[in-house]
C-alpha cells in the first residue's frame, strides 16, 4: 500500500538523520581532540520497483551508512616536547597498548596511530597517557639499523630510554694537519725529533693518546726533504703501530706537500685518499695525513714546527641529556659529552585503503579485510610523509561546517517527522470513513 510506504519512508528518513545526527555530535566532541579523524554519513536512496505506468508508486526510502574520513589530514600544531609526534603527509606510527607488553609484540595485531605525546614511564618506555606504546626498530652498536621485514611487526620493539644511561663514541677516523719545518732536512741541522700528541677515545670511553714522533734525514750536504715518523700508541704500552718514509716536495708548483710515503711496519697508505689504516689496541682507526700533492695535511715549509689542523671523531663516556626525532624517524639520543647516537627507527605503516581501516579508540586503526595489507616504509620513502617532533596534528573537525550541516539535518529530520504526522492524519480519515 503506498500510504504505509510513505510512513516506511519517513521512519527511514528519521533513522538516517539520526546517524547523521550522531556523526555531527562526535565530530563536534572532538573538535580539538589531537589526531581525530571526522565521521560522516552518506545517505543512499532505496528504491521499491513498480511497472512503468502503473499509476501507484511506494516508497523506498533512504539508508545511511557512516564512515571515517581517515584520510583526511588535520593541521600540524607546535609543541615543546620533543617526543610530539605527528605525520606529515600519508602513513601512521606503530603502536601498541600498554598492557600487552608483556605478550610481546609479535603476537598482537598492528595498531597504529597518525600522532601522539609520548612519554617515558618509569620503566623507559615511551607511551601517551592513553597506554599506547610508540614502536620501533633498534639500532646496533654503530648506529646502523638493521635489516627486518616489512610486512610483519616481527622485528618492532617498545622504544625504550633508559634516563640514566651513558655511552662512549670509540674514535674511528682521524686527520693530521702537521707543518714540519724544511730547513731541519738541510746539512748541518740539529736533527731533533719533533714530537706530537693526539688524543682518541677507546672502546671503552677511556682517553688514549697517539704519541707521533717525526725525525729528520739530515744529509751530509743539500737538503734530503725527508722524514722518518713513528707512531706509538698509548694502550698498547707505546708500542710502534706504524713506521713511514714521508718524501716532501721541493718543485716550485708542489713545493712542501707530500711527495712520496713509503710504509716500514703498520698500516699500509692509500695514495687514493691520502690515509693511513692503523690499528690501536681497541681496534682499526683511518688516519688521514693527505694525499701525494696535496697541500691539506703534512707539509713541509719554511722553519716553523705547528700542527695546522687535527681533528677526530668521538668522545668520552657522557650521561644522556635528550631525544630527539628527525624527518626519517630515526630517535637520536644527544650526551653531554656532545655525543649523538641513532638508538632506533620508527617506521611509518601504509596500507592501500586507508578508509577501509577499523578505528578503535584513541584515534588508533588496525588493519581490515577492506584497507589490504599493511607495510612498514622508511619516513619518506615510496608514499609516505614525513616525522615531525615538537608537533601535534590536530582534529580534522571544521565546527563552522558542522554546525552548518547540524541545521540541515534538523530541518530534515523535521521533516520526515511531518510525513510521518501526515500518513497518521491520513490514516485517521481512513479509519474515519467507517464511522
Amino acid at each position: 500500500m503506498t500510504i504505509s510506504s510513505s510512513l516506511n519512508a519517513g521512519v527511514a528518513g528519521l533513522f538516517a538523520n539520526a546517524t547523521r545526527l550522531a556523526t555531527i555530535s562526535d565530530n563536534i566532541a572532538n573538535s580539538s581532540t589531537f589526531g581525530y579523524k571526522r565521521a560522516a554519513a552518506e545517505f543512499e536512496s532505496m528504491v521499491i520497483s513498480n511497472s512503468r505506468g502503473a499509476g501507484s508508486y511506494s516508497a523506498g526510502g533512504v539508508r545511511a551508512s557512516s564512515l571515517r574520513l581517515i584520510d583526511e589530514r588535520g593541521s600540524i600544531v607546535g609543541t615543546s616536547n620533543a617526543l610530539d609526534l605527528a605525520v606529515s603527509g600519508r602513513g601512521m606510527l606503530p603502536v601498541m597498548p600498554a598492557v600487552s607488553i608483556g605478550g610481546g609484540v609479535g603476537e598482537q595485531p598492528l595498531m597504529m596511530t597518525t600522532t601522539g605525546s609520548f612519554r617515558t614511564d618509569p620503566d623507559g618506555v615511551l607511551r601517551t597517557e592513553s597506554g599506547l606504546v610508540l614502536l620501533g626498530w633498534p639500532a646496533n652498536a654503530d648506529g646502523s639499523i638493521s635489516t627486518f621485514p616489512r610486512d610483519t611487526v616481527t622485528g618492532l620493539q617498545p622504544v625504550v630510554i633508559n634516563a640514566n644511561q651513558t655511552a662512549g663514541d670509540p674514535t674511528t677516523v682521524m686527520a693530521l694537519g702537521v707543518n714540519l719545518p724544511a730547513t731541519e732536512t738541510e746539512a748541518g741541522a740539529s736533527g731533533e725529533v719533533l714530537p706530537v700528541s693526539v688524543e682518541y677515545f677507546g672502546n671503552l670511553g677511556t682517553s688514549e693518546s697517539l704519541d707521533i714522533t717525526f725525525t729528520p734525514v739530515v744529509p751530509a750536504t743539500g737538503s734530503s726533504n725527508s722524514w722518518t715518523m713513528v707512531i706509538r700508541d698509548s694502550a698498547s704500552a707505546g708500542a710502534i703501530i706504524g713506521e713511514y718514509d714521508l718524501t716532501f716536495d721541493d718543485t716550485r708548483g708542489a713545493g712542501g706537500t707530500l711527495a712520496s710515503v713509503t710504509a716500514i711496519s703498520g698500516g699500509a697508505y692509500s695514495a687514493v685518499d691520502g690515509t693511513l689504516d692503523l690499528t690501536v689496541a681497541g681496534g682499526p682507526i683511518t688516519m688521514t695525513i693527505g694525499k701525494l700533492a696535496d697541500p691539506n695535511g703534512l707539509t713541509q715549509l719554511s722553519d716553523s714546527f705547528a700542527p695546522t689542523a687535527i681533528t677526530k671523531d668521538g668522545s668520552p663516556v657522557g650521561n644522556l641529556m635528550g631525544v630527539e626525532v628527525d624527518e626519517n624517524g630515526y630517535i637520536m639520543a644527544s650526551y653531554d659529552t656532545g655525543f649523538i647516537r641513532r638508538i632506533y627507527q620508527i617506521p611509518l605503516v601504509d596500507v592501500p585503503n586507508v578508509n577501509g581501516l577499523t578505528a578503535l579508540n584513541n584515534q588508533t586503526y588496525q588493519v581490515s579485510t577492506d584497507s589490504g595489507s599493511f607495510f612498514l616504509w622508511d619516513a619518506g620513502d615510496g608514499p609516505t610523509g614525513s616525522i615531525i617532533g615538537y608537533a601535534r596534528e590536530g582534529s580534522t573537525t571544521d565546527v563552522a561546517a558542522e554546525l552548518t550541516a547540524l541545521i540541515q539535518t534538523q530541518r530534515a529530520y523535521s521533516s520526515n517527522a511531518k510525513v510521518i504526522q501526515t500518513v497518521d492524519e491520513m490514516l485517521q480519515e481512513t479509519t474515519n470513513i467507517k464511522r
